[in-house]
């Protein structure tokens, strides 16, 4: 089945990274705010999930979340996480590391939303 959410080497390397300084990590979409429209990494359980977050999957073995009304935009699209060099959100692990995490995507095909039950 056709995965909605992955990641490059890239990035996996730097979760890698992450998970071995503070242990299991999880990501969240952020909508907006602060922190401007972006994944953002946290130790696993230290952001409260509430029931109107959805589960995209998981990159690294971190879980990737997103809030329902956000996937509603998203939900016809391919999450590809990256990783840039830069400054990211204040909240997010990796800032510490000179690189921010960046969302990436692509709209899947017909054949992917077939599959997915999207029509």
């Amino acid at each position: 089945m056709v995965e909605r959410v992955i990641a490059t080497e890239e990035a996996l390397a730097l979760i890698e990274k992450l998970k071995e300084q503070h242990g299991p990590v999880m990501f969240h979409q952020s909508g907006g705010c602060c922190d401007g429209s972006s994944p953002m990494c946290y130790p696993e359980g230290d952001l409260i999930l509430g029931n109107q977050d959805v589960l995209m999957g998981e990159i690294g073995g971190a879980k990737f979340y997103m809030h329902k009304s956000q996937f509603e935009y998203w939900k016809h699209t391919q999450l590809i996480i990256d990783v840039v060099a830069g400054r990211g959100g204040m909240f997010s692990l990796e800032g510490v590391h000179g690189k921010r995490f960046l969302t990436r995507s692509r709209a899947f095909t017909k054949e992917e939303m077939l599959e997915l039950g999207l029509i």
